[in-house]
């Protein structure tokens, strides 16, 4: 990971950070699919959550969205992002930042299409008390 990115996220882990276990999924993640949490910190009614997540090549993190906005740098490996619509919205590359926005309206799945386990370091920023993701059913893609 770049110097500054891995100073940036070190920074928001430094402000505050957050993680607890996962929730059930409604087209749960693949094989393999783990979390490590890194640090967690609640202020007001925020929790901010830090987590590693793997995915080995060839799987999935299953359909689903956030109910506060996602940060993540891509450490390893290669994601594939892809919409509610099917859609590729990006390929996200070893020192690439990834954005996700909140809510329902932004249902999505992170696949490895690579070869080799894809590794990001996540910063949630979500409401107190808040799952670190909420399931959605596949909307009818082929894959997933």
């Amino acid at each position: 990971m770049r110097t500054s990115l891995r100073v940036g996220i070190a920074g928001a882990v430094a402000v505050a950070t957050v993680l607890t276990g996962g929730t059930a999924r409604a087209t749960p993640p693949g094989p393999g699919v783990t979390a490590k949490l890194i640090s967690q910190k609640t202020v007001g009614d925020t929790d901010y959550v830090v987590r590693e997540i793997t995915v080995p090549p060839g799987q999935a993190t299953g359909w689903h969205y956030h109910d506060g906005p996602l940060y993540a740098v891509v450490r390893q490996g290669t994601l594939s992002h892809f919409d509610s619509g099917c859609a590729s919205d990006g390929v996200y590359a070893k020192g690439d930042f990834v954005q996700e926005p909140a809510g329902p309206d932004h249902v999505h799945i992170g696949r490895n299409l690579g070869d080799t386990p894809l590794v990001l370091d996540v910063l949630y920023v979500l409401p107190h008390g808040s799952p670190f993701s909420e399931d959605a059913p596949n909307p009818g893609c082929p894959f997933g």
